[in-house]
């Protein structure tokens, strides 16, 4: 039986200790992990910001079409239709294809304009999206009368519209849907305004007994936000 030298094991183990080839393996081993998270990290942050100007794009977008709406003839003011809101939404969706916008938004159109007093009206609004988010500038109705009501926005910066026009007002929220980070971004929601001056003339009283908006056949169905 051979035996044991602690005198040879001495010098392998010195060889052991000298010998560096496989440091670079177990760095890696150790650091892959963490340059992955942050990786993936970088991802999610580039998703949300995407998603942000998305959002905003959209919002400028329906307020834009919206404005144009001007379905009529040489005899008549332009009119609004249900069947042209609802394009506009058509709209929205086409633009928002990949968000999974009908489930996770929400998108409401107001036509802002003048009551006979001098003061700010929400005259008629609609909405799409399944998500729960009421308007945070108010509701079809506000400002019939009077001149309480000073426009929609935010304080100090409300939007107004002038005598005899309309701004179509746009505020779309958005529930964003994280890639991989979901407990660690939290609860994102995404919200976006925009108002447009509407292009030319348009029959803002509308259909007798109506809300401003007419649906003539072919009936479409109100986009209503209630």
């Amino acid at each position: 039986m051979t035996r044991f030298s602690f005198r040879r094991l001495g010098p392998a183990l010195a060889r052991l200790v000298r010998d560096t080839r496989a440091t670079i393996i177990v760095e890696m081993a150790f650091s892959i992990p963490f340059l992955i998270l942050i990786g993936f990290a970088g991802l999610e942050i580039a998703n949300l910001t995407l998603a942000n100007t998305r959002i905003s794009q959209i919002s400028l977008s329906a307020a834009d079409n919206a404005s144009r709406i001007a379905f009529g003839n040489n005899l008549s003011l332009p009119r609004v239709r249900e069947l042209d809101i609802n394009s506009v939404f058509t709209g929205v969706e086409e633009q928002a294809k990949g968000l999974d916008f009908q489930a996770n938004g929400r998108i409401i159109l107001s036509s802002l304009e003048r009551n006979s007093s001098g003061g700010q009206w929400i005259h008629w609004q609609r909405c799409y999206g399944n998500l729960v988010a009421p308007s945070s500038y108010g509701v079809q109705g506000n400002g019939a009368t009077g001149t309480a009501f000073t426009g929609m926005g935010p304080t100090g910066r409300q939007v107004t519209a002038a005598t005899g026009t309309a701004v179509m007002f746009v505020e779309v929220t958005y529930r964003y849907q994280p890639m991989l980070y979901g407990k660690w971004l939290g609860a994102r929601t995404i919200r976006s305004t925009a108002a447009f001056n509407i292009r030319e003339a348009r029959d803002l009283a509308g259909p007798a007994g109506g809300d401003g908006v007419y649906n003539p056949a072919p009936v479409a169905t109100k986009s209503s936000c209630t």
